[in-house]
């Protein structure tokens, strides 16, 4: 299969940072349009500030609004409006209000901090197992495959209820649905696996509802939200819930490792991990962009011109490093962490898991550190997940 020939500027990173030619449109014009991986032209928008008004603004930034015609024009598979509408369905990154409030009101009860902290002895339970098994086998080992990835699955997947069983098929599925270098047709053909397997474990729920997410919301709202919109809902949180997450713990390790000062304050100082975790989201920024949206009307932005039905995609990274949020924001500091980076978004679309992503990283980091005080990278080459919608490492092999 044939790789992407070349890699789009928001995607492109050296190492941890966003390229060097990011930093330039951010600090120069703050806008311009580019070629998307979908073959559509479309606005990068660069700076803090202006992310921030596109992601607070759905009714002139809109989530919803690509046509048949677009689809068709971005080279994905044909389909009518009824076949775009049934894959949208529960799909809250693809809605605009009110479809969007509908079922982010659902859902928001499942991850309140204070139903995260009903969670979280399970969750120190989850990491010392994998830490344990790590240690049985002993050195070297795949943090990726042997921790990162593993203890934020099996969490979805108990939330979700989501047999553990079928990680490694579902695992295998995602990443290469992710990955912008396939083909779009085996993408979108992945994708249509995905969405029958949800579909099976959304009629089991429905059969007989567990004491799950999934059958809570069968329970509880099962008369206001069809199959599709249950099949969306899960789909979207079981990919969300496992890749997000496995791709900090891996990709974080290795900015830790690499400023080991750093690291003695997450091991030792307990009192700053929440510091160092929004540190480390905003510094790493793992999501090269979030959905695309469509200008409704025609809006400003940096000074540019935009016309309505124009696509515009936002480079949180890029936006995450602006000097406007925070002073010589290339440094990684994790004691001055602080909420207001646009990691998880911003707005109406602010990630709804969130409060468990920081509690899955509040508890690995620092456990993974005191068990292993000697842990180290075996090498000096990381192997970074280039092509994917969510940066990260494809593997590290690291020793103690």
């Amino acid at each position: 299969m044939t790789r992407a020939p070349a890699l789009p500027i928001h995607m492109q990173r050296d190492g941890f940072d966003p390229a060097p030619e990011m930093a330039e449109l951010r600090d120069g014009q703050g806008v311009r349009q580019v070629r998307t991986p979908f073959g559509l032209d479309a606005w990068l928008v660069t700076r803090f500030a202006d992310v921030r008004e596109v992601l607070s603004d759905p009714a002139r930034f809109s989530n919803a609004r690509m046509s048949v015609d677009e689809r068709r024009r971005a080279s994905m598979p044909p389909m009518s409006e009824e076949e775009v509408a049934r894959m949208r369905a529960g799909n809250l990154l693809a809605l605009d209000p009110p479809e969007h409030g509908r079922l982010r009101r659902m859902l928001t009860p499942e991850f309140t901090m204070r139903r995260m902290r009903r969670l979280e002895p399970r969750i120190h339970e989850i990491v010392d197992e994998h830490l344990d098994a790590m240690q049985r086998t002993g050195p070297p080992s795949d943090l990726v495959a042997d921790f990162a990835l593993p203890v934020p699955s099996l969490v979805i997947c108990e939330l979700l209820g989501v047999p553990y069983a079928d990680r490694a098929e579902f695992q295998a599925r995602t990443s290469r649905q992710l990955d912008l270098g396939l083909p779009a047709e085996e993408r979108f053909r992945l994708a249509a696996e995905s969405r029958a397997y949800m579909a099976e474990l959304v009629g089991r729920a429905q059969a007989r509802p567990g004491e799950d997410m999934l059958g809570m919301l069968v329970r509880e709202h099962g008369d206001d939200l069809s199959t599709d919109e249950l099949i969306g809902i899960a789909s979207l949180l079981l990919i969300a819930g496992h890749e997000t997450t496995a791709n900090m713990l891996g990709l974080g390790t290795l900015a830790l490792l690499r400023h080991p000062d750093q690291l003695a304050i997450v091991r030792d100082e307990p009192e700053r991990v929440d510091a160092a975790v929004e540190e480390l989201l905003r510094w790493l920024s793992i999501v090269h962009t979030g959905t695309a949206k469509i200008t409704t009307t025609e809006v400003e932005i940096a000074g540019q011109r935009i016309d309505a039905g124009e696509f515009v995609m936002l480079a949180l990274p890029a936006a995450n490093r602006d000097p406007a949020l925070r002073d010589d924001p290339d440094r990684l500091d994790v004691t001055r962490g602080a909420v207001g980076h646009v990691a998880f978004g911003h707005g109406i679309h602010h990630c709804l898991g969130a409060p468990l992503a920081r509690m899955e990283m509040r508890v690995a980091f620092p456990a993974l550190f005191r068990r292993f005080p000697g842990l180290r990278a075996v090498g000096d080459e990381a192997e970074f997940r280039t092509f994917h919608i969510i940066y990260g490492l494809a593997s590290l092999q690291v020793t103690w």
